[in-house]
């Protein structure tokens, strides 16, 4: 039943591993925000990734809009060899 509800929590928020990071962060260093700001920025560099495929697919009617687990992956591998690509 755990790994039921876990695996949907990983559908919902792609994040939830950066999410989850921060939080035991948080914890282990007494909530002492200022020692746990590299996994801030990682959460936020998620969120702000999956939220712009969020709307790139959304626009392109593609659904769900939020690709399914298993083929989020391949999603990242693609978007980061188009920008080295892009770079080079």
């Amino acid at each position: 039943m755990t790994k039921l509800v876990n695996k949907d929590a990983e559908r919902l928020n792609p994040c939830l591993k950066e999410q989850e990071q921060s939080y035991q962060c948080l914890n282990k260093n007494g909530y002492d925000q200022s020692k746990c700001e590299e996994y801030f920025d990682n959460y936020n560099t998620c969120k702000k990734f999956w939220g712009k495929v969020y709307r790139d697919r959304k626009a392109q009617g593609l659904y769900p809009y939020l690709p399914d687990v298993e083929e989020r992956a391949k999603i990242k591998a693609q978007y980061f060899g188009a920008v080295k690509s892009s770079i080079s």
